[in-house]
């Protein structure tokens, strides 16, 4: 008993030294994981498609590359779409700085109002009244401000105002560029996607019977094919419910977009639908294309009440009626240790994290659910 209980602490301080090694690696590798991760889930959802060509007798070869390129082709012709209308916008961009400078002009003269009337209810009367003594001295304070007064510029003529716009659209475009630089290595690894996507899908079968064959039991086999099996099951479900549902989204919100006359709402219909689904942070993110899209056509407040608030009804009802039914069916977890995994996933790999964290502990609560040992951890995961 005493070398058992002198263990315990050794147990610990090992599980504790493994749990900091871990999270430093997940960190320090993130941009290395967050691509391998997203490679997998890519793989998981084409292998139906996969298995569905090799039915017809193409090899498990030039099935991979066939479902690779019908991936790489719509994301091709999604980024043609979006490019299309970002040249619109772009040429439209005077008038959404001209709207915004406005707005600020406008809240800023509100606040100097707001200053202004607090100021006369804080301060007496008779404290903003001028002294009489004063009074004398006033034309010399006069005369010395008017010297002291800065030069009004010249009027804005157009050409000046198109510099001016010009200046604007350099800038926004060294910052576009800074931003990318800082991504240079995410883009770069992005790359790999599709390379490795083909080479999961063409080589799964002999990575899976060459692993099984290196097990010694016929239990352990059976347990990490279940794993396995497991794991893809829930991260498809939940690839496919997320898209089902976003597809709606962006169907109704476009639609409802379009009967407002909004600008560009086939874009801001589907960023908007896919925006909802981010978790805990989606109803404020849907909000934004649609505000952002209705600066230069709407001043009235009212509009952008009603858009908000269809918008926000929109992501309700997905949210609270289709999402169970689609998504949390298959996954089954429990609401608390979401939050923990979007919490913990964020920290480590930031805005990515927030997309990953779900699959991740679905797949872990399957991946435990398929080992009889561990099913007790697959139930506390569990809803």
């Amino acid at each position: 008993m005493a070398a058992a209980a002198t263990d315990r602490p050794a147990r610990i301080a090992s599980l504790l030294a493994a749990l900091l090694l871990i999270t430093l690696t997940l960190y320090a590798g993130r941009v290395f994981f967050i691509t391998f991760l997203t490679a997998v889930l890519l793989a998981f959802l084409l292998e139906p498609l996969v298995r569905g060509l090799m039915r017809l007798r193409a090899p498990r070869g030039l099935a991979s590359f066939l479902a690779c390129a019908l991936m790489l082709a719509v994301l091709y012709l999604l980024g043609l779409g979006l490019w299309m209308q970002v040249e619109g916008l772009w040429e439209d961009l005077p008038n959404y700085s001209r709207r915004v400078s406005q707005l600020v002009d406008a809240a800023v003269q509100q606040i100097e109002q707001i200053e202004t009337k607090a100021r006369e209810i804080i301060v007496p009367k008779r404290l903003r009244e001028t002294p009489a003594a004063a009074e004398p001295a006033a034309p010399a304070k006069t005369a010395k401000a008017r010297k002291r007064a800065p030069v009004e510029p010249p009027p804005s003529t157009p050409a000046v105002q198109e510099v001016r716009i010009r200046r604007e659209e350099g800038q926004l475009l060294n910052a576009i560029y800074e931003r990318l630089s800082a991504y240079t290595d995410a883009l770069l690894m992005a790359s790999f996607v599709p390379f490795l996507v083909y080479f999961m899908l063409s080589w799964s079968d002999h990575i899976l019977r060459t692993i099984l064959s290196a097990l010694p039991g016929e239990r352990e086999r059976e347990s990490l094919l279940q794993a396995v099996i497991g794991i893809a099951s829930v991260a498809r479900a939940y690839l496919v419910g997320n898209f089902i549902l976003g597809v709606l989204l962006s169907v109704a919100s476009a639609s409802f977009f379009w009967f407002v006359k909004l600008p560009y709402w086939q874009v801001v219909g589907p960023l908007s639908g896919f925006l909802s689904l981010v978790p805990y942070l989606g109803l404020p993110l849907a909000l934004i294309p649609p505000v952002v899209a209705a600066l230069p056509v709407y001043t009235a407040l009212p509009a952008y009440l009603v858009i908000g608030s269809t918008t926000a009804v929109f992501h309700l009802i997905a949210l609270n009626l289709l999402y169970p039914k689609l998504v949390g069916a298959r996954v089954h977890l429990n609401p608390l240790v979401v939050t923990v995994a979007l919490m913990v996933w964020y920290l480590l790999w930031g805005a990515a994290g927030l997309f990953l964290a779900i699959p991740i502990t679905a797949g872990l609560k399957a991946a435990f659910d398929s080992v009889p040992s561990l099913r007790s951890y697959g139930r506390i995961l569990g809803d």
